[in-house]
């Protein structure tokens, strides 16, 4: 039975919206596959900041995502890969999402805007990195019709890395 996808909406994130992410991350599940625990505001500040900036030169960025009451829930959007190591050179589709609203299919339907708007940006293709013991991340990309297309060890801490691909 396929049930009916969220409302969501996507945002250039504001200078509030570091606050609201501090808020939504501030959490140890949400936060397992990035480091265990939130960034301090100031990091969010700097990271809000850049995505502006990126969304104003590319036509892409990481979005806000506000749920139907335009509560903030999280982020999605894409990005040139930042590491030396992976997909390097190639731009990169994630999400992050508070706890309360895992399962609800926020994140696939978020997902799907951001393939649709980076397409629209002239973005051949996208990858997805991510960890190996992350089945929910893993079950969004399947869901985007991406495939695995290169395992990686990543630095530090040497985990499983996933890297899945998607070209239009």
């Amino acid at each position: 039975m396929n049930r009916a996808l969220p409302v969501v909406r996507l945002r250039v994130p504001t200078d509030e919206d570091a606050v609201a992410w501090h808020r939504v991350f501030d959490d140890p599940d949400v936060m397992e596959f990035h480091g265990g625990r939130s960034a301090e505001l100031s990091a969010y500040e700097e990271l809000t900041a850049r995505q502006r900036r990126h969304d104003a030169e590319h036509g892409f960025c990481l979005w806000t995502m506000l749920d139907r009451e335009d509560r903030v829930i999280g982020f999605t959007g894409a990005q040139p890969w930042p590491q030396q190591w992976g997909p390097k050179g190639e731009i990169e589709i994630g999400w992050r999402l508070g706890r309360e609203h895992w399962g609800q299919g926020y994140a696939t339907t978020a997902a799907q805007m951001t393939l649709e708007r980076v397409r629209a940006a002239g973005v051949p293709g996208v990858v997805a990195m991510v960890d190996a013991r992350n089945a929910r991340s893993i079950a969004v990309t399947e869901r985007l019709g991406m495939r695995l297309a290169e395992v990686f060890t990543t630095p530090e801490p040497k985990r499983e890395g996933r890297c899945y691909r998607l070209a239009w």
